[in-house]
């Protein structure tokens, strides 16, 4: 990957305003809206409901009862952006409200067709992603209050009570954590261009000082969320039709298309942070870890996608501190990638207990009303989840630079 970096014209652009990244905020959505304009009452109406229609098992009736709304009066791109997650976690709901032995097969027209259309211009898949989940799906209590989990709230939710709440705040608190890095990232790049070793050191402080943050923020998990909970209620409204063996042949978007459509569900690796963190330090993985980490681009939203490209663009870090020799640029940039092989290990226990350990208890408990497949040591996102991390972890360990190299 480092052979098809160019020589660093889009650089000089790499600003953060210009990818609708805030500087506040970061990859999240400054002050998300939490109303749609009255037009949209009977989604809304069904979002705010959602744990309830969910779990009294009258969601689908609700949605096959849903008038077919036009999007022409979503005039705004904040207004895009609630309306994609409040379809995309009705469209959840909808699938699994049987759970994973009857997923619906078929998504009804009149919630397919808007859905599909805000999916477009937004230019985002049609199904929940990380961008509606955590970055569109956060408000503060207090306006004026800190970013904590106490101040914070969800704007939709799904079954899973307390965890629930958890488990998508503390992604909000780990996106925060990272804005540092992010404009680490930027300073960074123009240090190169600029040939400056004292500002490029202050980036390289700064950027692992935000990675051992969103460690911390990370940490918070073990507080908020319980994993029998996370496992058995939450995981499967953030299960996608790709990669899942209890939806082999997809989903039909009906009045979109015949044939089903697949789509992955969420996953971390949506986030925009640890692939531009990965970017800007030059890291490398393997071909298959690539290939996934790079379809999962296609599940953020444009503008944050072309930033990543775009950081691809720009001057190889790596290059730079290799050609400038033993010193303080190179211990700091170790230290940025050793505190990210850190994360990533911690990431690693933190899905060994939310999904492979819960997943052999309720092996052991013999919880029939779940498919076999339920059972299957995956993330979300489709992947062999233990596997996928650990070789990312290696990759990002591998990169370590030794002085004279």
């Amino acid at each position: 990957m480092e052979a098809q970096r160019q020589d660093g014209k889009l650089a000089s652009s790499l600003s953060l305003g210009k990818y609708h990244i805030s500087e506040e905020y970061g990859f999240l959505l400054p002050n998300p809206l939490e109303e749609l304009p009255d037009h949209y009452k009977p989604w809304m109406e069904i979002a705010h409901r959602l744990p309830h229609l969910i779990e009294s098992h009258q969601l689908q009736a609700h949605v096959y009862e849903m008038p077919l709304l036009d999007c022409r009066f979503l005039t705004s791109y904040r207004e895009q952006r609630l309306a994609h997650l409040v379809l995309a976690a009705i469209t959840m709901g909808f699938v699994w409200q049987e759970g994973e032995a009857q997923p619906q097969k078929v998504l009804p027209r009149t919630l397919a067709i808007p859905f599909v259309e805000v999916s477009r211009s937004l230019g985002l898949p049609p199904i929940l992603v990380h961008s509606d989940l955590v970055l569109t799906n956060w408000t503060k209590r207090n306006p004026e209050g800190a970013s904590s989990p106490s101040n914070l709230e969800t704007i939709i939710s799904f079954p899973g009570g307390e965890s629930l709440q958890g488990f998508i705040l503390v992604t909000v608190l780990v996106e925060k954590a990272a804005v540092p890095g992010i404009k680490a990232l930027v300073l960074g790049v123009e240090a190169i261009r600029q040939h400056s070793q004292d500002t490029l050191l202050e980036a390289l402080q700064q950027l692992r000082l935000s990675i051992q943050d969103i460690t911390r923020a990370l940490a918070q998990m073990h507080d908020y969320v319980d994993p029998e909970i996370f496992y058995l209620v939450i995981r499967i409204f953030l299960s996608g039709w790709k990669d899942n063996p209890v939806m082999p042949v997809g989903l039909v978007y009906e009045g979109v298309s015949t044939e089903p459509l697949k789509y992955s569900g969420g996953s971390a690796a949506q986030s925009s942070v640890l692939h531009a963190f990965d970017e800007f330090l030059g890291i490398q993985h393997c071909k298959e870890s690539v290939d996934f980490l790079h379809r999962m681009r296609d599940y953020m939203p444009p503008s944050h996608k072309a930033f990543l490209e775009d950081l691809h663009s720009a001057p190889s870090l790596r290059d730079y501190i290799l050609d400038s020799g033993p010193g303080g640029c190179l211990m700091a940039y170790n230290q940025c990638v050793e505190a990210l092989g850190e994360l990533r290990s911690y990431h690693i226990n933190m899905v060994a207990r939310y999904i492979i350990s819960a997943a052999s208890k309720a092996r052991s408990r013999m919880l029939t009303r779940l498919s076999p497949h339920a059972l299957e040591d995956r993330g979300t996102g489709g992947t062999a989840v233990l596997s996928f991390l650990k070789s990312v972890r290696e990759k990002t360990m591998e990169a370590i630079l030794c002085p004279g190299a």
